[in-house]
């Protein structure tokens, strides 16, 4: 995405997997609000007190009130993609904003239904061999080799590729920053 911004990019060391377990009574909801918590607090712990807005985000697939995140193999990619074959789901996306010069957090998570096609079995496979699914939330891409497998949505695009950037200007203007003088100059 080019929204104007050139972000650093700081992979937390939070372990999602054990996390996930803790706040496994967790809705899905809450649980994406958690990790995108966690990931955002590990990073900005690097930074100390320097003027920094640190955003931890998590993306959680939702259907029938269960919780998707990475699958962890193949065969589990294949369950899910069948599963989710001809159906709708939610994908929630946590996000956590930390401005570490003033301590200010605020975070928020942002929800959008996923209407999933009906691929052929052929066509799981051959999704299922390039890797991607193993790589993401619920298994699937929007912006990427899965794409033409979501027949719509209802609701914020960005937040289905990882980041919804309508409510990331709201949360960073609640920790007193405007989204447009982050822009990059021309």
């Amino acid at each position: 995405m080019n929204a104007g911004i050139e972000p650093l990019v700081v992979v937390s060391d939070v372990d999602e997997a054990a996390l996930t377990t803790t706040f496994s009574t967790l809705t899905p909801h809450d649980l994406a609000l958690e990790l995108a918590r966690a990931k955002a607090r590990d990073v900005a712990a690097r930074f100390g007190t320097d003027d920094t807005v640190v955003v931890g985000c998590d993306s959680i697939l939702e259907m029938d009130g269960i919780a998707h995140g990475k699958p962890a193999s193949a065969e589990e990619a294949k369950a899910r993609w069948r599963a989710m074959s001809g159906r709708q789901g939610t994908l929630r996306t946590g996000h956590w904003v930390i401005r570490t010069a003033t301590g200010a957090q605020v975070g928020e998570v942002a929800s959008t239904e996923v209407f999933h096609a009906t691929p052929s079995e052929q066509e799981i496979d051959a999704y299922i061999a390039t890797g991607e699914p193993l790589k993401v939330a619920g298994g699937f891409t929007i912006d990427g080799l899965g794409g033409p497998f979501i027949e719509r949505i209802d609701g914020d695009w960005s937040n289905v590729v990882g980041l919804s950037l309508p409510l990331l200007r709201l949360l960073l203007r609640d920790v007193g920053i405007v989204w447009t003088d982050l822009w990059r100059e021309p």
